[in-house]
């Protein structure tokens, strides 16, 4: 890759995928929502470009940019967070703006479209490892939408010429995640060493720190395969309540976590782990990061954004 365009490049992933992309000399144009004072997150870099256009003006992207990119990465989605799943035709316009953004590829001479689909798309799956070829059963707005823009997507490359990936995220944290995560409340619920309250914590789940999960992102660009859907996580699993105490052991030693405290919801996801073999064996991605040293890295951000 010499040239890519990003949508979203101001979420987690796209701000972690942006800056693996510059440091390996890669030219990047960053597409932003106007006005959005998340762009104080993107470094001051010569090589990176910040062009304002929202996913309803995605149609018109080719007319605001200048030039051709090789990689299209689509990892803008509207309608996020705690009320993701309360509109389905919210979440529905979302394959629109995908189908939108894989025309902005193909006018801007992309060979490659690179989007970004979520476990979501697999629904509830009772299952130690979910690989790509896994069941896709989804039951919420989210999911659906998301196997749909991807499905579609995939189609539109092929009718235009270009090649399609499709990575599927699992637990990605980082110091970008939404305040609502269990991970983010539990560093500020320790850190300001209040009560907390947490489900007994048995699920297994697999996260991956934000900037692990930009690099497999870009690695995907440079050595993807065509036409395959990857799934992105760190390949292991731990309980949830491991996770709790690791989390207050870099935050808070002294505390007590509120281990049981809290009810499990309805139909907890009791398994979610990602088989990454072969996102491994295609682009040779291995995760750098323990649990712990994310959490000690989005700590250190937090006491140092608090001074």
């Amino acid at each position: 890759m010499e040239r890519v365009i990003v949508t979203g490049a101001t979420s987690m992933i796209g701000e972690a995928l942006i800056e693996e992309c510059l440091k390996h000399g890669i030219s990047v144009c960053a597409v932003i929502r106007k006005d959005t004072a998340r762009k104080d997150r993107l470094p001051e870099d010569p090589h990176l470009e910040l062009v304002e256009c929202s996913l309803e003006e995605l149609a018109a992207l080719p007319e605001k940019v200048t030039g051709s990119f090789d990689t299209f990465y689509h990892i803008a989605w509207g309608y996020t967070g705690a009320a993701r799943n309360k509109s389905t035709r919210l979440q529905s316009k979302n394959i629109d703006y995908t189908l939108d953004a894989v025309e902005a590829a193909a006018k801007l001479g992309c060979k490659r479209f690179i989007g970004a689909g979520s476990q979501a798309e697999y629904g509830p799956l009772d299952q130690e490892m979910i690989g790509p070829d896994a069941p896709e059963h989804p039951t919420t707005p989210y999911g659906v939408s998301k196997l749909a823009a991807g499905k579609l997507s995939k189609l539109l490359c092929k009718e235009l010429g270009i090649e399609w990936i499709w990575p599927r995220i699992f637990s990605v944290y980082g110091i970008y995640d939404k305040e609502s995560t269990m991970v983010m409340t539990a560093i500020h619920q320790f850190l300001a060493e209040e009560e907390t309250a947490f489900t007994t914590g048995e699920q297994e789940w697999d996260y991956l720190y934000s900037k692990d999960a930009g690099r497999a992102f870009y690695l995907i660009g440079e050595k993807g395969r065509d036409g395959s859907v990857y799934c992105v996580g760190s390949g292991k699993a731990k309980r949830l309540y491991e996770y709790i105490y690791q989390i207050r052991d870099v935050a808070n030693p002294k505390a007590t976590p509120g281990i049981g405290k809290k009810s499990y919801g309805v139909q907890p996801v009791m398994h979610l782990c990602a088989d990454i073999s072969s996102l491994k064996n295609d682009t040779g991605f291995e995760p750098a990061y323990e649990f712990s040293s994310g959490i000690r890295e989005m700590v250190r951000w937090m006491k140092e954004k608090d001074k």
